[in-house]
């Protein structure tokens, strides 16, 4: 049988349950604890008959309250008593407002640090929210500030379960700030229903889940949107949802978990490797993409243009001196690159094109385009491709991805090599069982295997490098990012020495983990890079502000169907002669394409002009080609 609790146990008890509540309670004992001792002061020197001469009691009353709340000198002419009291009630006081300046120091404290924790409820409307933390964040933030440069106070939320401070550490050392755009950071699970509300996701315009970086990121993403859709708080109009999948088994069912709402999901894998296998083929090809994807210069706008209602497609590419057009949308059906030059643009149907901004996106009024017959070119008969060689130095879970997509370009009897060191991770080492049982039955190329230092030179120059006409340089996974991208390098450094060396030229177009490694790359002269996390980072930042383009990028790396390629100038015009670009536009739509741009080689190595890639250039300002020079086209081939 327990033991019956001493009164000074329960008086401990009844003193912490009391005294627990908070800052407020302890003030209000405080203030109940000043009164007593008021009351009880004037008491005192009543019974003790320690009034002063000519006082009243509620003078006395009133001086007691006064030394009390502000301790002041008292007179040393009053009675004896009445100075005891006084001393009393100014060590009381002083007591009580010691006690009164801790608990108002710890309670703002208490609240500081609350607010540094990042729980407090987002009060936004309007806003972009981002669920997770990942390295693709920098970029989202720093393209969604661009687009927001003309907007007034936009707002971006960040919830992520890590710590606000560094969150923010982070973002301020890597993130350009710029415009009216403020980022708010929280501290939560998204995928927790009651730590989901502090970002207002009710309330937001669009939603971007970031997959974390781990080894099952799609699952912590479903459960990330069933958080949102499947929420009992949620709002009767549909989420714009744009997030990230990695195994296209999963595409399926986070498009089903999100029906009722507006789930657009970019399959990073598909579109990296189709990325890799076309830009291996077309050098320059990526920054041709990422020009297309980011906020800095010209985006895909739509519009609906009454006065071309009854025009052709064919016609509606001459009607713009500063917009290029890319398709159009036919009604309610999806957006097509590159349709019929015969296709005939009727009330509702929308034109997109590559501007400025949308207030730019205005025909040019001209009865006719100045195009210069004398140099347009006659079309050249194709001619049939030959077999091509490709190796891969280096292995990742894009490796058979990138082999599959390379089989719809090559011709057939095509090879390819894989080189990768299987010691350096786990993926590496089951490189060559995956090939044989994803890539042993491709029609158009046969894949081979073989284990290898890939920064090694000797089995560089042993395996023949220099023979192949395509390179591609993969990023090892399971390696910490800067590791991989090092020796990335490395193996960059002695395929150009070999290159420089040899008399037949060979494409080489590398994976770089880190975007900020692409400047250090530069001196190995490589013909292209493919910053995989960063072009799927633009795409979301796009996705995010215009829903409608979803289907337009579906199209563009869809190998089906039309797709962005770079053909020689002088298969359109005349070299060495001014051309502009209205001509170009006229020489590919005779062809049943859709000219967008050219590259000039003798900027390919200038990242400052964007490495000799214009796209959506003035069409009537003259330009001089090279052999070498490309044009930019939207062509089924």
């Amino acid at each position: 049988m327990s033991e019956k609790p001493t009164f000074r146990e329960r008086f401990r008890y009844w003193f912490d349950n009391r005294f627990s509540g908070g800052p407020l309670v302890i003030i209000g004992w405080l203030a109940l604890g000043t009164v007593i001792l008021i009351v009880l002061a004037t008491a005192v020197v009543i019974l003790v008959h320690g009034i002063p001469s000519d006082t009243q009691v509620w003078q006395v009353l009133w001086n007691i309250m006064s030394q009390a709340l502000t301790p002041n000198p008292v007179d040393a002419g009053n009675p004896w008593q009445y100075l005891l009291v006084m001393l009393a009630v100014t060590l009381g006081s002083l007591f009580m407002v010691s006690i009164l300046i801790g608990t108002l120091t710890s309670g703002i404290e208490a609240k500081v640090d609350d607010l540094r924790k990042g729980r407090s409820r987002v009060i936004e409307n309007g806003h972009t929210l981002i669920l997770g933390w990942s390295t693709q964040i920098f970029t989202i933030l720093s393209e969604l500030m661009i687009a927001n440069e003309n907007q007034r106070n936009a707002r971006i939320v960040v919830l992520a379960d890590c710590d606000k401070v560094e969150m923010e550490d982070e973002i301020r050392d890597r993130v350009k700030t710029t415009g009216s755009t403020r980022i708010i950071c929280r501290s939560g699970n998204p995928i927790d229903l009651t730590d989901l509300e502090i970002g207002s996701p009710h309330t937001a315009k669009s939603i971007i889940i970031l997959p974390p970086e781990g080894d099952d990121p799609d699952t912590t993403v479903i459960k990330t949107v069933m958080a949102l859709t499947n929420n009992a708080n949620r709002r009767s109009e549909p989420y714009h949802i744009v997030t990230q999948i990695h195994d296209p088994k999963n595409m399926d069912l986070v498009k089903m978990v999100g029906q009722r709402d507006q789930v657009q999901a970019v399959l990073t894998g598909d579109l990296i490797a189709r990325v890799t296998a076309q830009t291996s083929r077309q050098g320059g090809l990526s920054t041709v993409y990422t020009e297309l994807l980011n906020f800095s210069g010209d985006e895909i706008y739509f519009t609906r243009e009454p006065s071309l209602v009854g025009k052709t497609y064919g016609d509606a590419l001459m009607a713009y001196e500063t917009s290029a057009v890319m398709g159009m949308q036919k009604g309610a059906k999806e957006a097509s690159l590159n349709p019929p030059m015969d296709t005939l643009i009727e009330a509702g149907d929308r034109i997109f094109a590559l501007t400025e901004d949308d207030d730019t996106l205005l025909v040019s009024g001209l009865a006719s385009a100045p195009v210069d017959e004398t140099v347009l070119q006659a079309a050249a008969k194709l001619s049939t491709p030959k077999p091509e060689k490709c190796l891969i130095l280096g292995w990742n879970r894009f490796g058979t991805t990138i082999l599959r997509e390379l089989n719809n370009y090559v011709p057939k009897g095509s090879q390819a090599l894989v080189v990768a060191d299987t010691t350096v991770s786990a993926e590496a080492g089951q490189a060559e069982r995956v090939i044989k049982q994803e890539c042993s039955r491709l029609s158009n190329q046969k894949v081979s295997f073989q284990h290898g230092d890939t920064t090694d030179r000797r089995h560089l120059e042993a395996i023949h490098a220099a023979d192949y006409d395509h390179v591609i340089v993969l990023s090892y996974a399971g390696l910490d990012v800067q590791a991989a991208d090092a020796k990335t390098l490395v193996t960059l450094l002695h395929l150009r020495d070999i290159a420089e060396r040899d008399e037949t030229p060979f494409s080489i177009v590398s994976e770089m983990l880190d975007l900020r490694n692409r400047e250090l790359a530069e001196v190995t002269n490589v013909d292209d890079f493919i910053v995989s996390e960063h072009l799927a980072s633009l795409m979301m930042s796009q996705l995010s502000e215009d829903a409608d383009l979803y289907a337009v990028f579906t199209d563009i790396f869809d190998p089906e169907g039309s797709e962005i390629y770079m053909k020689p100038v002088g298969d359109y015009v005349q070299l060495g002669k001014p051309v502009n670009f209205y001509t170009l536009v006229e020489a590919a739509r005779r062809r049943g394409q859709t000219a967008i741009g050219y590259r000039l080689e003798a900027e390919a190595h200038d990242a400052s002009k964007s490495y000799g890639v214009h796209t959506n250039p003035k069409k009537s300002e003259a330009v001089v080609f090279s052999s070498e020079d490309k044009l930019i086209v939207v062509s089924e081939d």
